[in-house]
């Protein structure tokens, strides 16, 4: 009987052993088990709220939750987000990221094309000009039904003027002419000349005999008539300008050419044309100008080309595009899309771990089929934001995150992989904690 009821004593003391010991555990284990092993506890208590806002309309503040201007919800900002942490730049909640669309892309070594196009427009070529002009007080006669426009072959005749100063002088050489004084004739002559009577017109006055008061007066080239300052009965004077005649033989294509592009371009090369009026046909030309003028609304350079207009095909205002030759190159790539360009500056947006992004200024090169050369601001195998980087550069702005600016530690290089540059920042905030 003693022997049972020690037995059942024993039972129960291991019993409440087992208890005290299970509650002991607990009181060793539950501190692990609320204060999150990996230092991620917010040590008790609630996240506090700044302000709520909307990530569309993020300058706009307001004390509690419910509808923004924009009629869409709001949502809080928190105290810790955006403050002083390991990894620098605002933590956007990955959630939200999500309804933004935010795409990434990585800054990595690529081809940039070599070939550089530009838009062009077929023009006249300035320097094929015949400007014809009166050589005395007269009246026009005739004008030969000519108009602006009009393509006309050299030698063609413009206009009739009626000059009666030339009247009396021819007179007058004639009659000296049949008094055989040589000295007197030549006189006479070089008279005519002065008053601007051409060669043809004074050897035709001599075969004749006769005065010749009405001139024909003929265009000095072929091309087009783009200035026609005189019609029948006008009366003109000594050097005003009838016409203005301009050549077809040559044309000019003004090409809009990148500011970041211009450098890059030697005159003197060749240019490939390609012409919207004629499909798959390629003009050559040869590049012999690049002015000296930035147009400031296109940040452009107007590089002038020189081409053949064999067959008078090419017409001025003819759209096209040009080609410059040139060997591709390997360079440090990023989507155009992710490059935002302020006017001052250049920025992407960082993607650090643990949601945060900060912005990084770059210098820029070229630009090739949606790629753009980074030549300064950003390591291989950084990976930025290609969508959507325009509402966090804003968050970032309303937080006071500054620019990580250019400087030796962010020239293009060749970096370590993306995942093991975010996982050494991930790995020392862990042991602080």
């Amino acid at each position: 009987m003693n022997a049972l009821r020690n037995r059942r004593l024993g039972i129960a003391m291991g019993a409440l052993l087992l208890v005290g010991v299970g509650v002991g555990a607990g009181v060793v284990i539950a501190p692990r088990l609320d204060g999150a092993a990996d230092g991620t506890a917010e040590g008790g208590g609630e996240r506090e709220i700044l302000y709520w806002y909307d990530p569309m309309v993020p300058n706009e503040r307001y004390p509690g939750p419910g509808k923004s201007s924009m009629n869409m919800d709001t949502i809080p900002k928190y105290a810790d987000e955006g403050g002083t942490n390991a990894t620098p730049g605002v933590r956007i909640d990955p959630a939200l990221s999500q309804n933004l669309g935010v795409r990434y892309a990585t800054a990595r070594r690529g081809v940039l094309e070599g070939d550089l196009s530009a838009t062009a427009v077929v023009d006249y070529n300035e320097r094929d000009i015949a400007v014809v002009q009166s050589r005395a007080d007269g009246f026009v006669q005739r004008v030969y039904n000519r108009a602006p426009g009009d393509v006309i072959a050299a030698g063609a005749p413009l206009v009739d003027l009626l000059i009666p100063t030339w009247g009396g002088a021819q007179t007058e050489y004639l009659a000296v002419r049949r008094t055989g004084n040589t000295p007197l004739i030549q006189a006479a002559r070089q008279r005519l000349v002065l008053m601007g009577m051409s060669e043809s017109l004074i050897a035709s006055v001599e075969r004749s005999g006769r005065a010749r008061n009405t001139i024909t007066i003929s265009t000095p080239t072929g091309g087009v008539i783009k200035t026609l300052g005189v019609r029948a009965g006008m009366s003109v004077t000594q050097g005003m300008t009838l016409a203005e005649i301009n050549g077809l033989a040559t044309v000019w294509v003004n090409a809009a050419i990148p500011e970041a592009l211009g450098s890059r371009l030697r005159v003197g090369q060749s240019v490939e044309v390609a012409l919207t009026a004629f499909p798959g046909e390629r003009f050559t030309g040869r590049l012999t100008a690049l002015l000296p003028e930035l147009v400031g609304d296109s940040r452009t350079v107007t590089g002038r080309i020189e081409m053949a207009n064999r067959g008078g095909r090419l017409r001025p205002g003819m759209f096209g595009r040009i080609t410059f030759g040139g060997g591709s190159t390997t360079a440090l790539l990023v989507p155009t899309e992710a490059v935002i360009r302020t006017g001052e500056r250049d920025i992407v947006m960082l993607a650090r771990p643990e949601g945060r992004y900060q912005p990084a200024e770059v210098r820029v090169g070229r630009e090739a089929g949606g790629q753009t050369e980074i030549l300064a601001g950003l390591r291989e195998g950084e990976r930025i934001v290609a969508s959507g980087q325009f509402l966090i550069d804003s968050e970032a702005s309303l937080s006071g995150v500054t620019a990580r600016p250019i400087g030796p530690t962010s020239r293009p290089a060749t970096a370590a992989p993306t995942g093991a540059s975010m996982a050494a920042p991930a790995s020392r905030g862990r042991s602080s904690q």
